[in-house]
Formats: C-alpha cells, structure tokens, sequence
C-alpha cells in the first residue's frame, strides 16, 4: 500500500492550510518503522521544515512577520489506496529525512 503523509502550515493567527502528499511504498516501509525515523527528526516531535524535506510550502500568499514563521507541522501517516502525488519516490524521501539534523 501507498503512504500518505498529512501535515499543516498555522500561523500565529491560527489559520492554517492542509496537505496530503501520497507516496507509492515501494521499498515495503511499515508506518510503525517511519514514526519511529519521524520521532527521531522532528522538531519536539512535531516540527519540521517542509523546503528542507522537498514537500510542498503551505505558507500564505504574502509574508507577516507578526504572524508567518517557518515551521510545519506534522499531522499523521497511514497506508492509502491513493494515487502517488510525490514528487520523491519514498526512498528519497527517506534519505533527507535520515539525513536532517535540526535538533
């Protein structure tokens, strides 16, 4: 089965965009073997930089620095019988992820 990705962009009004990126699990990942590479990357087990790991920016259109910051959020991961929307193939994806090291 495919792997869907689910995160979020909020901004410090809280409005917020959602994304889904589909990716075809050709290499045979569990969901249970990425959160436990995700627990590890992620920023207080939450945040990440979605430029830095080639996922689509969910920012508004203009910038406020009152409100706008860098941070997405991670939501969930599960298998899905969806098309692959990716531009990476999962393996990939993995390699920036094992290779992030913000914390």
């Amino acid at each position: 089965m495919n792997i869907a990705f689910h995160y979020i962009y909020r901004d410090g009004a809280n409005y917020k965009n959602f994304n889904t990126v589909i990716f075809k699990n050709n290499i045979d990942i569990t969901i249970e073997e990425l959160k436990i590479l995700l627990k590890t990357k992620l920023i207080c087990e939450e945040y990440f930089y979605a430029e830095e790991w080639k996922l689509p920016d969910l920012h508004f259109g203009s910038w406020e620095d009152e409100f706008d910051h860098d941070f997405h959020s991670f939501e969930d991961i599960n298998y899905t019988n969806e098309t692959p929307n990716a531009e990476l193939t999962m393996a990939e994806f993995l390699n920036i992820i094992k290779e992030t090291d913000w914390v």
